[in-house]
């Protein structure tokens, strides 16, 4: 069951739990995952919601920080906090064995600030310094406004994990930003070995151009139906391509000379949502070196029983470049499809940390 999880690692890329909880944390399962080669975990706003807000187990922490006169902001806080640093500790050894190559726990800023460039700094400042563990990642936006922030914190030492990357135009911008942050790291004479990745988002681009195909085929047109399901994959091959291009280039030659460490791509949001496709659709299609793929247990269930384990990432990219290039010929605008998505996907996890906070100040009311 495990040699799945560790085969993919042999060839360059580590798998994480897109999930959290205490239940996970406590009842030794995340042990066991890390065992058979999980490396890391990513959390965000909605995860954080169905495990505080659904279930039982944090109540008593809750009733005690209600009762000690703790506000709903407060109390999210100290839970999510809790969380993290026991994911991080359980992690450290995989951190400490790869020299701070992998090993990482996510934590987002609050979703609210995602075109506030000098809050999303403080926050992630803030969050970072209160957290304690060298192991923690911030989650940034990929916004316009987040790519300064982006600079700024990896030039503060600060790992970032950098998300809702939906755009090819995005995703550059995203590196150019890090290697910025990576040349103030430089400039400060503090260690350069930082920790980034850059999650591109990779399901969800699927779901809305195969939406945008079946209006199409349904107005009459006729020849995209070989066109479903393929634009994610896509997408994802040629922003591989660009990564590649980016960190063997001269432009990075010298921080790598220095000890810096590439941002690698992580592919996220790769649970398979159109049952049509194979539950393993985005993990067996996007496997190669310097890669994360992050996945919820469903998934990783998936992997560990029917799984790919093959180095397919920079398989045809040619013929990616070519298929993005039929959807715009064929009226489909990858632009306008991800700069949808990002919109979609700052509204969502604000949705969520809105939703969570309501959760949480009904309980806490419970108790005060």
């Amino acid at each position: 069951m495990s040699n799945r999880i560790r085969k993919i690692s042999e060839l360059g890329q580590s798998i994480w739990l897109d999930f959290i909880s205490r239940d996970l944390l406590r009842s030794g399962e995340l042990r066991a995952l890390i065992n058979e080669g999980v490396t890391g975990m990513t959390s965000n706003p909605s995860i954080f919601q169905k495990s505080i807000a659904k279930g039982t187990e944090y109540d008593e922490q809750i009733r005690e920080l209600a009762r000690d006169g703790k506000n709903t902001g407060e109390i999210y806080e100290a839970l999510a906090f809790r969380d993290i640093q026991e994911a991080a500790d359980q992690l450290r050894s995989i951190y400490n064995e790869t020299q701070g190559r992998d090993g990482f726990v996510s934590i987002e800023v609050d979703p609210k600030l995602a075109h506030d460039s000098l809050r999303t700094i403080e926050e992630g400042r803030r969050l970072f310094k209160q957290i304690e563990r060298p192991n923690v990642m911030i989650k940034v936006p990929a916004t316009e406004e987040g790519l300064s922030a982006i600079c700024t914190l990896i030039g503060d030492g600060i790992n970032v994990n950098v998300t809702l990357i939906f755009s090819i135009a995005m995703y550059e911008k995203v590196m150019n930003a890090y290697i910025d942050g990576l040349r103030l790291l430089k400039q400060s004479e503090r260690q350069i070995r930082v920790g980034s990745v850059a999650s591109f988002f990779v399901s969800r681009v699927d779901t809305l151009v195969d939406n945008m195909l079946t209006d199409k085929i349904e107005s009459g047109e006729t020849g995209l139906e070989s066109l479903r399901g393929q634009a994610a994959v896509a997408n994802a091959k040629i922003a591989y391509d660009r990564f590649t291009h980016t960190f063997e280039s001269d432009a990075f030659a010298d921080l790598e000379a220095a000890g810096a460490r590439v941002q690698r791509p992580l592919w996220a949001s790769t649970s398979t949502k159109n049952p049509a496709y194979t539950d393993t659709k985005y993990i067996d299609t996007l496997i190669g070196a310097h890669t994360v793929n992050t996945v919820p247990p469903v998934t990783l269930d998936a992997i560990r029983d029917h799984g790919t384990a093959a180095q397919t990432i920079d398989m045809d990219v040619a013929g990616a470049y070519g298929l993005i290039e039929r959807l715009g010929s064929a009226g489909v605008s990858m632009e306008r499809a991800t700069d949808q998505l990002l919109r979609e996907g700052v509204q969502a996890f604000a949705d969520s940390f809105e939703k969570l906070i309501a959760d949480l100040d009904a309980k806490r009311a419970r108790y005060v």
